[in-house]
Parts: C-alpha cells; structure tokens; sequence
C-alpha cells in the first residue's frame, strides 16, 4: 500500500508538472484582427501537448487564424472580451476528416479540428467567430460553382472527430461559414452553458452529434440557420448512443431538434426534456431514418414551442444514402421503435411548409412499419382553414427521398395528427384548438395496426365528414374522448370489410353517427 500510494503521489506530481496555463501572445500571436496567426497558435498547442497538456490563454483581443488542429489534454481558454476569429479565405482552411453529407456535398475543412486525440475543451466568457457571411463573399469572387456545390468548401467552426473526452464549457460560438459543432465518432462528450449564434449564410447547423457516444447537452442556447441540434450518423461504424439533453433554447430556420438526416447507424439510448423551442420554421421535432438505421429507445419530453412550423414529423424511409464512400456500403430499410413525445405545449405557426397547417405527420413505407411510438399529454394549437378537398388529400409515400416535411406536401388530409405504416401507435391525452373551423379529421390512420386513442380534447368544428377516419386499420381502441362540434361521424372506417373498432366511455353529443364502415375510397393523383 505504501508503495502504491508513493507511486500515486509521482504521477500526480508528473501530470501536474506539465499542465501548466500558457498565453498564445508568447508565441508571438496578434490580438489586432488583422495578423493571420495560424502557425503561432498551433505552435502553442503542439508545444502545450508535447509537455502534457494545460490551458492555452487567449487574452482579449480579436486573433485571426485559419485551421488549428487541437492535441492531446490541450484546454483553450478564451478570456473575457478575446475571439478566436476564422480568416475569410478558403485557402487558410484544411480539410482533416473529409466526408460527403445528407444533400451529397463533399465537407470537412474547419477552423477548430481534433481527430483521434483525448482530453480536449474549450471554455471560458470569449468568443470563436467564423465571420461565415465575410467568408463566403470572398469565396464567391472566386469560386464559380453553383452555391449547392460551392458551400462544401466552407468551413465548420469546430469539427472534432473520434476523440475520447471533450469538453465545451461557456463559450460563444458566432457566425459559421457552415455546420458550427460537429462531432464525430466521439466518446465522453459534455456540452454546456454554450451560446450559439450562427446565422447568415446557408448550413449554419448549431450542434451536430455524428455517432456518438455518452454524451451530456445541458443548458445551452442555440439560434441556428439550419438545425439547431441535430443528430446524425454519417457512418454506419458507431451508433448516436447513451445521450441526455436537457434545459436548452432552440430557434431555427430549419428544425428544432433532429434527428436523422444522415442515418446509417442506430439512434439509441436518447433522452431530450426540458426544451423552449421558439421561431423555428421547419419542424420542432424531427425524428427519421433513411439509409438504414435503427431508431429506437427515444424519449423527449418537457418541451415547449412557440411559433413552429409543423411541430412534430416522424419518418421511417428507404433512401439509403451512403456518405463516407469506399467506408460503407448501401444498407437495407432500418425500423424505427420504441419512442415516447410527452408533455408538448405547441404554439404552431398559421403559416407553414404545408398549408393548411397540420400538427403531426407519422409515416413508414409499405412494408415497413414504425412500431410501438407513444404520444401523450400533447397540446397544439393550430391555425385551421381545412376543406373537404383538403381532407381527401392524397400524400405522396416519397419512399426514397430526402426526408422533410415539405416532402409530403402541399398539404396532409388530417389537422391533428395524421399517420400511416404504423404498427402498435398509442395517442394518450392529446388536445388541439383551432383558430377557424376545419373540417378535415382531427386524425387519420393509413394502414395501420393496434391503434390506441385515449383522452383526446376534439375542439368544436362543424361540416366535418368525421372526426377520426381509419383507412385500412386493424386493432383500433378509441377511449375517454370528449367532442364539442358536431360532424356526420364520429369514426369513419374505409376497409374491404368490417374490421373492429372499440369504443369506450367517449361524449360525442353532435355526431350523428359513431361509426360508419364504408369501402375504400379512391381519389386521383394529382398531375
């Protein structure tokens, strides 16, 4: 034991020996704006790595630097009033984990990269800004491609790459000339007290998680030009699992929280509460796979939305994109399972992706179910405006295409919730309110099974054909649901056949019929 614990006091005492606090000015970088100091501070963060790691200062003052690659047990700590500020050409960026991402542009330069090192952050009050709207201008002068090639060549402002042990800790994160926080392949990953604020040019996502494992995302305010926190699994290599979120700020001109653009390993073990998601114009919650992953074990719960367009889509799909080529190969149709959304307040906005707008879209494609999903304690407030046209609305099943709500446009035929390919669907205490009567159903079912609907609040419309139209459904059980408005039926089932439909303890004092078993009803495509 003695010798043990001599030996404990040696290392402690050798670590603690080359940790040390080094100021990047004594390599001789320039706080001025306007000095390119690239080989200064990457200087420092070698020379930091090389004596076994500490922190590396940055005073106030605005340092101008291209690609820095971050090393072993390296900290940078960016002091009150100092920013980190990405250079505006191109040419001062390197590429070190390239990749292609969800819309096949090849990406990957960066202004803070770390690949295969350990033990690194980034903390303290000052800033990193990528002056991504100065960039791009410069780039254009140049670069002639058309902007859905050209943005690629754009750098993130943190790309960190299988690496065991990060930490970001109060830091503000500005203006990317791209994805702002990528991470990929990374273990032991913690988030928190982050500003982000990334706007101006297009693929401004605030956090990217990229197949990562044991992760902690807390208290963080994100306002993002394209998804604000976003999941992902380029790889098929190593799943997104064993993540906790919690307590954060979202605003996007895309969506809210996501997950699944790029999608070939699982989503597992994933646990999002406690969210204000406000101003965000394509999707609160996103939940998909494409290219082959596994979706399951998901809870989100505790969210709040306030003027969101769509708040809640869920996709299981067949693209089956690979995007780190001669890494992967193509993969079969994955599933989506096992996924709870309790307790959302929504606030949906009266202008949409698809108008009139709609609550929540659930869809597999034939052949593939979403199995076991719950929603429950769920409250939307919808603009209206729906016709009898708009609820014979045929959506297009996009089987292989990028999955985003304006995908299954221009409209869907439900305003609540409207949902196909689903096998084991429950939908417990769910309310909506409308601005101005609709007369689609509050909920349509399209090929589904063992459908469960329990303390629905059905606001008051009237002209509707029916409140609830089951299409090829089989196992629906319809409970403790309470109608103020009045319509022809209260369910209406269009099947080759009677199939069963329990109803218990529901008031429905204006419909003059509870169920009406009629065939299937054939509506042309529209050229």
């Amino acid at each position: 034991m003695k010798l043990y614990g001599i030996g404990l006091l040696l290392l402690l005492f050798t670590v603690n020996s080359f940790a040390a606090d080094v100021d990047i000015t004594k390599y001789g970088a320039v706080g001025d704006g306007t000095t390119l100091n690239t080989i200064a501070i990457q200087k420092a963060v070698d020379d930091c790595s090389k004596k076994g790691g500490g922190r590396l200062i940055f005073p106030e003052g605005k340092f101008l630097s291209g690609t820095i690659a971050l090393k072993n047990n390296v900290i940078l700590s960016l002091q009150k009033g100092a920013v980190l500020l990405g250079s505006t050409d191109v040419n001062d960026y390197q590429n070190l984990d390239p990749f292609t991402e969800g819309l096949g542009v090849d990406v990957g330069w960066a202004l803070l990269a770390a690949v295969d090192v350990k033990n690194i952050g980034i903390e303290g009050e000052g800033m990193i800004d990528g002056q991504g709207s100065k960039l791009k201008a410069q780039q254009i002068l140049t670069d002639d491609r058309p902007e859905g090639k050209r943005w690629g060549r754009r750098p993130f402002l943190l790309q960190i790459v299988r690496c065991d042990g990060v930490k970001l800790n109060g830091v503000t994160l500005h203006y990317s000339a791209a994805w702002t926080s990528h991470y990929f392949q990374c273990r032991h990953l913690d988030i928190e007290n982050v500003k982000i604020v990334s706007v101006g040019v297009a693929h401004n996502d605030g956090i990217d998680i990229d197949g990562c494992q044991d992760v902690t995302i807390k208290n963080c305010d994100v306002e993002s030009g394209d998804d604000a926190l976003c999941f992902k699994t380029t790889s098929s290599k190593m799943p997104c699992s064993n993540i906790v979120a919690s307590g954060l700020r979202l605003k996007s001109n895309q969506g809210a929280i996501k997950m699944g653009t790029e999608s070939m390993a699982a989503f597992e073990n994933i646990k999002i509460s406690d969210c204000y998601i406000y101003n965000t114009t394509n999707g609160g919650i996103k939940l998909l796979t494409v290219d082959g992953a596994n979706l399951r074990n998901v809870e989100i719960s505790n969210i709040t939305m306030v003027e969101v367009k769509t708040p809640i889509l869920i996709r299981l799909g067949s693209r089956l994109s690979v995007f780190r080529k001669g890494q992967d190969t193509q993969q079969q149709t994955g599933t989506l399972e096992n996924v709870v959304i309790r307790n959302v307040k929504a606030k949906a906005a009266d202008n949409a992706q698809l108008m009139p707008p709609s609550g929540i879209l659930i869809t597999g494609v034939p052949g593939h179910y979403i199995k076991d999903l719950t929603l429950e304690n769920i409250e939307i407030q919808l603009a209206g405006g729906g016709t009898a046209v708009n609820s014979r609305q045929v959506v297009p099943e996009a089987i292989d295409k990028y999955p985003e709500v304006k995908t299954f446009g221009p409209l869907v035929p439900a305003y609540g919730i409207w949902a196909r390919h689903v096998d084991g669907l429950k939908l417990n205490n769910i309310k909506f309110t409308l601005g101005s009567n609709d007369v689609r159903p509050a909920f349509i079912c399209e090929d589904g099974k063992r459908v469960e609907l329990n303390g629905w609040a059905i606001p008051e419309t009237t002209g509707a054909q029916a409140v609830i139209r089951l299409e090829n459904v089989s196992g629906t059980k319809i409970s403790n649901t309470e109608v103020k408005g009045s319509a022809e039926s209260f369910v209406r089932v269009e099947a080759d056949g009677k199939p069963a439909v329990d109803l218990q303890s529901n008031k429905t004092p204006g419909i003059k019929t509870l169920i009406d078993y009629q065939k299937p009803v054939t509506v042309p495509t529209a050229n």
